[in-house]
């Protein structure tokens, strides 16, 4: 018995490693593709030659020399899509308990083997924020990262990336939309306590810093007491760390931004600023980005004052508008929510994808590395089977880096290993209901501690 389960491991093993893992390695040639460079314009019958990651001409007929050719004849190629706002691949999403958990980091929490991740990549998503919850006046640290799926945790994490943090403001940070039982209210309750709390933050950090310059000037002789909570605060005073915010309402998001010049730091982006449009000159002055949902919205009640036009407003007031999913489930379809920019407000098809492209590239730190299809640039690429704003258009293959990590064609030969599985595990019949001698089903560790709510991919309140 123990060596036919140890057989069928082996077998559902095979049948899960990533693509990449069986992919060749070396140069790559992708030949005859539509190239949508979201940089400049779109390039017919174009050839793309990858070497060492990179991407390193772009042109016609290119020579293949040595490298593996893909034909993508009648076959259009973007950048790798790009999520601002995503909770994919994370074991914890809040840490709720004080209103500021600026010590918290996202990278403690990072499950590689999430199924999510490989679910995102055949959506063509190369890349992603990861964001603590909503939960807190200021949250955790953020880790953006590249979808490597079957690879260690440290490959997903993007060398160089700007550090970035969670705040929230509005219904969730107030805690006045539900109530955890067994635990006594928390301040703040009310929207200008949310406010509150960040600006003594902000004053406490300014405090801690001087304390550190003056004792790095000789001024002091005992250093200060480090402070977990308040260094990452200092990190943004200091223009090292971006400001990602939860927020809707547009008197709230606006008061964050003039918090912000009365301590001298620029937001990094406004997320999902469903009412953004109300001041998209505001923010553009400021030169924060804003990070949106498309056409979701009613979900409560700050989210009622919503229009699908958002998008275009701030588009057309010069805003680096992006657009995420926040869900593991929109996450695969976000080169469609993409394609609803040019039906509300006729934003032209560039400009369109580099909303799940360049611009959140850029929000994130990220853009002259990736984003784009340019020379120099990482080859996180996509092979689409049609148009991507179609509804009928599929990610045939996803790379990361020049290394393929989704292949819809081995996907679908790998089937039947899974299928396969699937009879031989049936009949050892190992699931047995309790009743007949079997083990009650094990509860996710998640679900027993509540940190993702009724539902992760629900965007339940501590996430949106």
């Amino acid at each position: 018995m123990k060596r036919r389960i140890g057989m069928l491991l082996g077998l559902a093993a095979l049948a899960m490693l990533p693509i990449s893992a069986a992919a060749q390695g070396g140069d790559v040639l992708i030949k005859n593709a539509t190239v949508m460079t979201a940089s400049r314009g779109t390039l017919e019958n174009t050839d793309i030659l990858i070497r060492g990651g990179k991407i390193s001409r772009i042109g016609k007929n290119l020579p293949a020399g040595s490298a593996r050719v893909i034909d993508a004849t009648g076959k259009y190629v973007t950048p790798g899509i790009i999520d601002a706002h995503s909770h994919t691949m994370m074991s914890a999403v809040n840490e709720g308990t004080l209103s500021v958990t600026s010590m918290t980091r996202i990278r403690d929490v990072l499950n590689p083997t999430d199924v999510a991740i490989y679910r995102g990549l055949a959506g063509g998503v190369t890349a992603a924020l990861l964001l603590h919850g909503s939960a807190n006046s200021i949250g955790g640290q953020s880790s953006t990262v590249k979808l490597k799926y079957g690879r260690p945790v440290e490959d997903f994490l993007v060398a160089g990336a700007p550090e970035g943090i969670k705040f929230a403001m509005g219904e969730n940070p107030k805690r006045s939309n539900f109530v955890i039982p067994g635990q006594q209210p928390r301040y703040p309750r009310t929207r200008m306590g949310v406010l509150e709390v960040i600006r003594d933050a902000f004053v406490r950090a300014r405090d801690y810093k001087r304390s550190w310059d003056d004792f790095r000037a000789g001024k002091t002789r005992v250093p200060p007491r480090r402070d977990m909570e308040l260094e990452p605060i200092v990190e943004i005073l200091e223009g090292k760390r971006l400001v990602h915010a939860h927020g809707y309402r547009s008197d709230e998001q606006l008061n964050l931004l003039r918090l912000a010049e009365e301590f001298g730091f620029k937001i990094g982006t406004l997320q999902h600023g469903l009412e953004a449009f109300k001041f998209a000159p505001e923010i553009a002055k400021h030169g924060a980005g804003v990070s949106i949902f498309i056409d979701s919205w009613s979900y409560k009640l700050e989210g009622y004052d919503a229009t699908p036009y958002n998008a275009y407003m701030l588009w057309k007031a010069g805003v680096n508008v992006s657009i995420n999913s926040d869900s593991n489930e929109r996450m695969r379809r976000l080169n469609l929510d993409a394609a609803k920019t040019m039906k509300y407000g006729g934003v032209p098809e560039q400009d369109a994808l580099k909303m799940i492209t360049l611009n959140p590239a850029i929000q994130l730190g990220i853009g002259s590395r990736t984003g784009s299809i340019d020379q120099n640039k990482d080859a996180d690429i996509v092979i689409w089977s049609d148009h991507p704003f179609s509804p009928y258009a599929h990610a045939e293959i996803t790379m990361i880096d020049g290394e393929v990590f989704f292949d819809r064609k081995a996907d679908i030969e790998r089937r039947g290993l899974l299928a396969k599985e699937r009879e031989e595990l049936e009949k050892l019949d190992l699931n047995k209901a309790p009743g007949s001698g079997g083990a009650a089903p094990r509860i996710p560790a998640e679900r027993i501690r509540g940190d993702l709510g009724h539902s992760e991919d629900s965007d339940h309140d501590d996430q949106r």
